[in-house]
Parts: C-alpha cells; sequence; structure tokens
C-alpha cells in the first residue's frame, strides 16, 4: 500500500505562484510514477503533470505547460507541483497520485493510490 498526503494549497490571485507538496509513505519506491490531476466544481478530473521514477522524465497537460513544473526528492519521498502565473481557471482540487510502473499514464483510472486532495483557489 501508499499512502498520499497532500499540502500547501490556498488562496492566492492571478498572476502568482504556489508550491504544491505530496507525502509518500508505505510502499514508497523510485519506481513509483507519481502525478498530479485536479478537479474543478463540475468538471471531471484531469491530467496536469507526471513524472518517473528517476525524476528524469516529466509530462505536462498543455495548459500547464510553461507555468508548473513537477519535481520528486526521492529521499524525502516528496514530490511537488510548483505552479507560476496562475490563472482563474486553475481554481481546483488537486490530487497526487502514483502508481507502480515505467510510464506516466494520463488516465487516472490507472492509478491505485490517490491522496485526499489539497484545494488551490485563484481569485482575478
Amino acid at each position: 500500500q501508499v499512502q498520499l498526503v497532500e499540502a500547501g494549497g490556498g488562496l492566492v490571485q492571478a498572476g502568482d505562484s504556489l508550491r504544491i507538496s505530496c507525502a509518500v509513505s508505505g510502499r514508497t519506491s523510485s519506481n513509483n510514477i507519481m502525478a498530479w490531476f485536479r478537479q474543478a466544481p463540475g468538471k471531471e478530473r484531469a491530467f496536469v503533470a507526471g513524472i518517473n521514477g528517476s525524476g528524469a522524465s516529466t509530462v505536462y497537460a498543455d495548459s500547464v505547460k510553461g507555468r508548473f513544473t513537477i519535481s520528486r526528492d526521492n529521499a524525502k519521498n516528496t514530490v511537488y507541483l510548483q505552479m507560476n502565473s496562475l490563472k482563474p481557471e486553475d481554481t481546483a482540487v488537486y490530487y497526487c497520485a502514483a502508481r507502480i510502473g515505467a510510464t506516466v499514464e494520463y488516465e487516472g483510472s490507472l492509478y491505485p493510490y490517490w491522496g485526499q486532495g489539497t484545494q488551490v483557489t485563484v481569485s482575478s
């Protein structure tokens, strides 16, 4: 089993930056694929970013490419999402997810482990 706990969400203004984190415990492994998803009110959950076990490979949704950066510190068992130039449309609950494998997947159903989510609200 893998347990995930997100932290760092909050209320910010458009154009601000925010970093959220995901602490990983349990069956931790550098082989875990980690990803961030988000769900806005009335919308389906959507892939935001993913990172492979070593951190050498990252994938981003087009809507956040160039503004968000995913990273991981395997020594601390923590994954981060640095969000810059935030927009009101980035407002959502952000979820950390994990799967055992070699590749980042865009489909949330392929991730068996999820955190409880952290709210990010961007005001205009």
